[in-house]
């Protein structure tokens, strides 16, 4: 036996054995491992955070209804009164003596306060001085005037009497003259002497007219002249008794805190004079409403559990901090006790009540202006969606489109969101 052939290692060919594939294993193992990576997918799908989150229990959410929409607001008035006078100083000046109190009912013509303003004194006697010295220098002219008025007159007469002579003369000689006793020579010189009497009277008639027009003249600027006078001395005058401030009218004085000593101005406000006894009432109102109260809208205070009507009197358009301001009017009677300042309860009607879909007012207005919403769309999940509002009053808001009866919406603020699309709430 040949050694090497003993050495020779084994092939193995004896120990490959075909072993057939088994598929349906692979495949039963790929699709669970799909199925738990699909289930693993939604899962984290499902648990993972959709939007913002959000704590469920720090929202306010309200459900969309159909209902009777009530055309109508609440608002807080204060009462002040129906007829004030404001007390403004037209002078400035010291005050000397204070003869009110603020709180005070005054009268008519009443004075209140006095004060001191040497500059206003030393004015009126300026004005005095140079209106008695107008008065003087017409007083003059006068006295002039008339003397000679009188001396022309004299003048003018003695011209009359001296044409009367001359004419007398004339009619003589032509008696004469057509009897022969004298010349005509001599009847022409009385001729010449009546012409030249009768001349100087013209003469003089027209020197009289046109001194008496001068004179009408000058006279006349100066009582205009003097009537102005007359009338600065009153203004003066008027500021003078300005100086003692009386009150305009019958009222309670309110805001009324002078002091004996105090320096104020003109134009300073010192107070004012209050109705005591007729009021209105002044509403700061939404600015979305600002189209909807006009003049004329009927409402109801409500006091002591009370109803007083009322109507809207005046509408200021004017916005500030998003409100304008209304005047409501007593139409009837106002409540027995009133004060300045004193809150009330007002509604104001804008329409007839009628049937909507109606979601309650809350704070999410202010935020969207009631173009969007969150809505619920599950259990745990809102997200925003455009709507369109209607009319509003304090409780209500009326849905035009967007919403559906049924649906869960959010209606506290808005403002901890952001720009978020949607949300996740967490309770």
């Amino acid at each position: 036996m040949n050694p090497a052939h003993h050495l020779k290692p084994a092939s193995g060919a004896a120990m490959d054995v075909i072993v057939p594939k088994r598929r349906g294993r692979l495949i039963a193992l790929a699709c669970g491992a799909i199925v738990a990576l699909a289930a693993a997918g939604w899962a984290a799908w499902h648990w993972l955070p959709r939007g913002l989150q959000v704590a469920g229990a720090d929202l306010r959410i309200a459900t969309v209804e159909q209902g009777i929409f009530r055309d109508d607001i609440a608002v807080r008035a204060s009462a002040e009164p129906l007829h004030a006078v404001m007390l403004d100083s037209v002078e400035s000046g010291r005050v000397e003596e204070v003869y009110a109190r603020d709180g005070d009912l005054v009268d008519k013509g009443q004075l209140l306060f006095r004060i001191s303003n040497p500059q206003r004194n030393l004015e009126l006697l300026a004005r005095q001085s140079d209106y008695a010295q107008q008065i003087s220098n017409l007083s003059t002219l006068r006295v002039a005037e008339q003397s000679n008025r009188s001396e022309r007159r004299r003048r003018l007469d003695d011209f009359a009497f001296a044409l009367e002579q001359a004419q007398k003369a004339q009619d003589r000689s032509e008696r004469l003259a057509t009897q022969g006793f004298i010349s005509a020579v001599a009847l022409e010189e009385t001729r010449d002497k009546r012409d030249k009497a009768h001349r100087a009277l013209t003469l003089e008639q027209e020197s009289n007219a046109a001194e008496d027009k001068v004179r009408g003249n000058a006279l006349g600027r100066l009582e205009t002249a003097l009537d102005g006078l007359s009338t600065g001395l009153e203004l003066v005058r008027q500021t003078v008794d300005a100086l003692a401030v009386r009150a305009p009218i019958a009222g309670r004085l309110t805001d009324f805190r002078l002091q004996v000593g105090e320096s104020i101005v003109t134009g300073k406000r010192v107070g004012r004079i209050d109705d005591p006894r007729r009021f209105k009432l002044s509403a700061l109102i939404d600015e979305f409403y600002l189209n909807r109260v006009t003049v004329g809208r009927q409402g109801v205070v409500l006091q002591d559990d009370r109803r007083y009507a009322v109507k809207v009197g005046t509408v200021y358009p004017q916005i500030k901090e998003g409100r304008f301001t209304a005047e409501l009017l007593f139409t009837q009677q106002q409540p027995a006790v009133l004060s300045p300042g004193q809150s009330l309860d007002a509604q104001i009607t804008l329409g007839e009540p009628g049937p909507a879909l109606l979601l309650p007012n809350g704070a999410f207005v202010a935020d969207s202006g009631g173009a969007w919403v969150f809505v619920l769309t599950d259990a745990t999940h809102a997200e925003r969606r455009q709507v369109r509002t209607g009319r509003r009053n304090n409780a209500q808001i009326e849905v035009l489109a967007g919403l559906a009866a049924g649906e869960k919406v959010i209606v506290s603020s808005y403002a901890p969101f952001g720009k978020a699309a949607r949300l996740q709430l967490s309770f």
